[in-house]
């Protein structure tokens, strides 16, 4: 079932759902069960399953030389996401995205995909490599989002790459896209990085899913942005809890958000990281609450590494 059903089928009930990181390579798929099993008490509509881009390391050979070699350190979404759908009957949203990947390698995943029953995507454009100080695609591969969103709407109209191909069949693909509250880092300003949105949407995109932010204001300021610019589908608010000291740099280090004084303030008074998940639990449910009662269609929380914080959170919710 696609995520736009979903939220049309709920009318003004919000609906919850979780995002998680496919196994580490060498981890058995007990290991994903194990995760998930707390969270899909509370019957999530759908579970996002990310995707990391291989890295390029250079291992030393006998001869003194280096050899490139390509390391992916998990595996790839088509199967996670099967497993999922076959052991919990729930609908599965894989990330797709540009980096890594050439517009073939490509087709044949959204294919494999197809041929799986996943009806949904969500298209992005994918962070830099590593050793990459901006992001470069592959050759023959999508630079921007836009233009991967353009290939799966493409194959959802049965055009294919190969466009001498005859009776084709049409994928059925629901598509997602990343928003930005706090603007993406690469936007010089927030009418820009709107202008991109708005594209992405009139170019076949059903809904948004926000990047985590931790002032609920801002997310309400980016959807009365984006409603004014003519953005009319649903945009789902992106949450994650803060559990440890550290993400009070790694966060908007990595991720180019702030968090607001008061949260900080708090983490910052803490002796150990289990008070700063019991702080952090709090403000995601006080967040969770006030969205909420503001009518957003989803709740999409980040789970990774804390899915029974998340799930705790939820309980006190529903």
């Amino acid at each position: 079932m696609k995520v736009i059903d979903h939220i049309n089928a709920a009318g003004d009930k919000t609906l919850v759902s979780f995002e998680i990181l496919p196994p580490l390579k060498g981890k058995g798929i007990q290991s994903l069960y194990k995760h998930l099993d707390p969270l899909m008490a509370h019957k999530p509509a759908f579970i996002n399953v990310t995707y990391h881009r291989s890295e390029h390391v250079f291992k030393k050979k006998a001869d003194g030389t280096f050899e490139k070699v390509i390391v992916r350190k998990r595996p790839g979404t088509e199967s996670i996401c099967a497993a999922i759908m076959n052991k919990y009957n729930v609908d599965t949203v894989p990330h797709l995205i540009c980096g890594g990947f050439s517009v073939n390698e490509t087709e044949d995943a959204l294919i494999n995909l197809h041929y799986l029953g996943i009806d949904n995507v969500l298209v992005l454009r994918g962070d830099a490599a590593k050793n990459e100080a901006s992001f470069e695609p592959e050759k023959d591969g999508h630079k921007y989002a836009i233009d991967l969103l353009q290939q799966v709407v493409n194959l959802n109209s049965g055009v294919y790459i190969e466009n001498d191909l005859k009776d084709t069949s049409k994928t059925r693909f629901c598509i997602g896209v990343a928003g930005y509250p706090e603007k993406h880092f690469e936007a010089p300003n927030m009418d820009t990085d709107l202008e991109y949105l708005k594209a992405k949407v009139d170019a076949g995109a059903d809904y948004i899913v926000t990047q985590m932010f931790f002032d609920n204001e801002k997310y309400y300021a980016f959807v009365k942005a984006c409603r004014e610019a003519g953005i009319t589908v649903p945009i789902i608010p992106g949450l994650k809890p803060v559990y440890s000291k550290k993400q009070l740099t790694i966060l908007p280090k990595t991720f180019h958000i702030d968090l607001p004084a008061d949260l900080s303030n708090a983490i910052t008074k803490c002796k150990t990281d289990e008070d700063v998940e019991k702080v952090g639990a709090e403000w995601l449910l006080q967040q969770s609450i006030d969205l909420k009662k503001f009518g957003v269609p989803v709740l999409h929380y980040y789970t990774l590494g804390k899915p029974q914080l998340v799930a705790d959170v939820v309980s006190k919710l529903l």
